[in-house]
């Protein structure tokens, strides 16, 4: 089935054209009254530039004047052969089509509501023939069984035309013109974008994604930016201080060669809530000194084992000379859904 978009919209223009696999788009006059269009001849143009196939309003109310249209938009500068006139079906716009199509023009008679236009359209040799099943389902009809009878018309008596859906409104639109066997779509940018939605979906891009980070991304690639580190001689004050910066609950404890002898987390804090003149007592008097590190090329899932083996919410991540380059931390781990 060919898929096309329904719009003027430049912006989502671009983005159905960077998709890869469009068809073509189709215009109405309304769609450019509604994005405020003053040149519609140049709207066309960098639409023909933009697409294979564009389908444009050739407006008249006699045979005559649709031709006329249909030339003058056909002589437009390097619009080549991807115009396709937009006809409404009537006897004069059916004429004109029929003319159109002796000429080896490509039309698409549109506007159709029944199966008697849809059998005049396919023997005026429309190329495409437009059901609008939105505006069908507003006034009560079974729409698709219009596309349904208009496929299988086509088939039956071997007409070269397309039955193409459109004023599509939601994604069930496409699914039914796809059971119907309709051979085209054209379809909102709206719509057209959340075809490929679904929560099964997205729930197993999430699972993939979160089990590639665990088996192949390393610690030194999720860690913070936040490395607080004291010595031992710093106070609790600013251990305090260095906690609350970084927003951790835990400060790693570094010798003069700013290797790891040691932390101090929230938890030693609170043990010590009773100390008289806490705030002035040394680290090195409260810290923990046989601290759980992990080497920052250690695989993340492994990091995680260890975490909930020893039933820590941190773990500093160390360099190969054993000097802290940053914390893990389990609440990062729950924001990313790794855990």
């Amino acid at each position: 089935m060919e898929l096309y978009l329904d719009s003027v919209d430049f912006k989502e223009v671009r983005e159905a054209v960077e998709l890869g696999f469009l068809d073509g788009i189709t215009t109405t006059p309304t769609f450019m009254h509604r994005h405020g269009i003053k040149n519609v001849d140049q709207a066309i143009v960098e639409l023909s530039h933009m697409a294979r196939h564009v389908h444009v309003e050739a407006l008249g109310d006699t045979s005559e004047q649709i031709l006329k249209e249909a030339d003058r938009l056909a002589s437009l500068k390097d619009v080549g052969e991807s115009l396709v006139f937009k006809i409404p079906v009537t006897n004069e716009g059916l004429k004109a089509g029929a003319k159109l199509a002796s000429q080896g023009k490509k039309t698409n008679i549109h506007l159709v509501y029944t199966l008697n236009q849809a059998y005049l359209a396919a023997a005026a040799g429309a190329t495409y023939i437009c059901p609008l099943v939105g505006r069908l389902h507003d006034q009560g009809h079974d729409s698709f069984a219009l596309i349904e009878q208009s496929v299988e018309m086509v088939e039956r008596y071997g007409y070269s035309t397309k039955i193409m859906v459109s004023s599509v409104r939601h994604p069930d639109h496409v699914r039914m013109g796809i059971l119907c066997g309709a051979h085209a779509a054209t379809i909102p940018w709206k719509v057209m974008k959340i075809l490929a939605d679904n929560v099964l979906t997205g729930h197993g891009i999430q699972l993939f994604d979160k089990h590639t980070k665990l088996t192949t991304y390393t610690v030194g690639q999720v860690i913070r930016q936040a490395n607080p580190t004291v010595t031992p001689e710093s106070t609790v004050a600013q251990a305090s201080i260095e906690m609350t910066r970084s927003d951790l609950g835990i400060v790693s404890v570094v010798d003069d060669n700013g290797k790891l002898v040691g932390v101090f987390t929230d938890g030693d804090l609170r043990r010590a809530v009773q100390h008289d003149n806490l705030i002035h007592e040394k680290i090195q008097d409260l810290m923990g000194t046989n601290p759980r590190s992990v080497n920052e090329e250690t695989l993340l899932q492994e990091a995680i084992n260890i975490m909930h083996e020893t039933k820590v919410d941190n773990l500093v991540v160390v360099d190969q000379v054993n000097r802290p380059i940053g914390i893990i931390d389990v609440q990062d781990l729950l924001e990313d859904g790794l855990i």
